[in-house]
């Protein structure tokens, strides 16, 4: 039996000038923000799933729901940090994380260092194991008409020996 598991996520959200932008739990200035329940970190919120996916352990709505007013404006370094609890609770341990940014916006090339740093700081593995990566859609669909951001990520955890 494998040792193994791939989880895969994805979210997407829509710009709203009227909030701030935050990918990879850090603020980006002078970019659009996104709306949602939460802080609308579209980055995040694709790798909660990609490691609730790996485990089984459902998907970020049915940990936090946005029914519930006590998660408004959450910070989705809780969700994470939750996420990457119900990983190790499995007895797994995370291996790498690939994420991928699809839209037109924000560019992220000046960016991209300090998000991977940030999300292996939340994710607690070093920068070699996180992968943070952009593509435009070529003017195509919701991300290409400027309407809004989706990220997608893969996680690979490998269950951990009981020392």
């Amino acid at each position: 039996m494998s040792r193994f598991r791939i989880g895969q996520g994805f979210d997407v959200h829509r710009f709203d000038g009227e909030r701030r932008l935050v990918l990879c739990g850090l603020e980006i200035e002078d970019e659009t923000g996104l709306a949602g329940h939460s802080d609308a970190d579209v980055a995040l919120h694709a790798v909660c799933d990609a490691l609730l996916g790996a485990v089984a352990a459902g998907d970020i709505g049915e940990h936090f729901p946005s029914s519930d007013e006590g998660w408004r404006d959450a910070d989705s370094a809780v969700f994470l940090r939750h996420a990457l609890d119900c990983v190790r609770a499995a007895g797994c341990g995370l291996v790498n994380c690939d994420l991928t940014l699809i839209g037109e916006r924000p560019r992220i090339e000046r960016r991209r260092d300090a998000m991977r740093h940030n999300l292996a700081e939340l994710l607690d593995t070093e920068i070699s194991r996180v992968s943070v990566k952009a593509t435009s859609t070529d003017d195509l669909g919701f991300t290409g008409r400027g309407e809004g951001l989706a990220a997608m990520a893969v996680v690979l955890v490998e269950e951990v020996e009981n020392e």
